[in-house]
């Protein structure tokens, strides 16, 4: 049998390729309770509502898989009280945060069903939407803008 470098060196590389892609993963996989974790943290750091009582609930109420794909997206999840009982869930599409009011009755639900059409569709539009309290959407209504939590003094995100 002929030993032919170019075949060798093509073998090399594929199995430096398989290896990497299985490593790489296996480095990012993370459990369903860390996805979890990981976007409440996410929500601590980004909205001024926080607060593990009002995110939490909200959080847990979105499927994993959605959750994951709002992380791939580095979009965020944020308990709003400001919102209104009749509109309370809302996209604001160039902050990339999904808001809900979490004293309003069935926002947590509302949102997570929201989010969950969207992630499967992977559609999401650079304007505000806002949801009423039965789903549909609401047009013409005014919600407040969504602003970050304020830095720490002297400190970074």
């Amino acid at each position: 049998m002929r030993f032919d470098p170019r075949t060798h060196r093509r073998m090399q590389q594929a199995g430096v390729a398989a290896a990497l892609l299985f490593g790489a993963g296996t480095a990012f996989a993370q459990s369903d309770a860390m996805v979890y974790e990981a976007a409440i943290a996410e929500a601590a750091r980004l909205c001024p509502g926080h607060s593990k009582e009002r995110t939490t609930p909200g959080v847990r109420a979105v499927p994993v898989g959605a959750l994951r794909v709002l992380a791939q997206r580095s979009y965020t999840l944020c308990p709003d009280r400001r919102l209104d009982a009749a509109t309370p869930a809302v996209w604001y599409g160039a902050a990339g945060v999904f808001a809900w009011n979490p004293d309003a009755k069935g926002a947590a639900k509302l949102i997570a069903a929201k989010i969950d059409a969207m992630t499967r569709k992977e559609e999401f539009p650079a304007q505000t939407l806002v949801w009423k309290a039965d789903g549909s959407p609401a047009t013409g209504v005014t919600v407040p803008m969504f602003e970050r939590r304020p830095r720490p003094a002297g400190g970074s995100y």
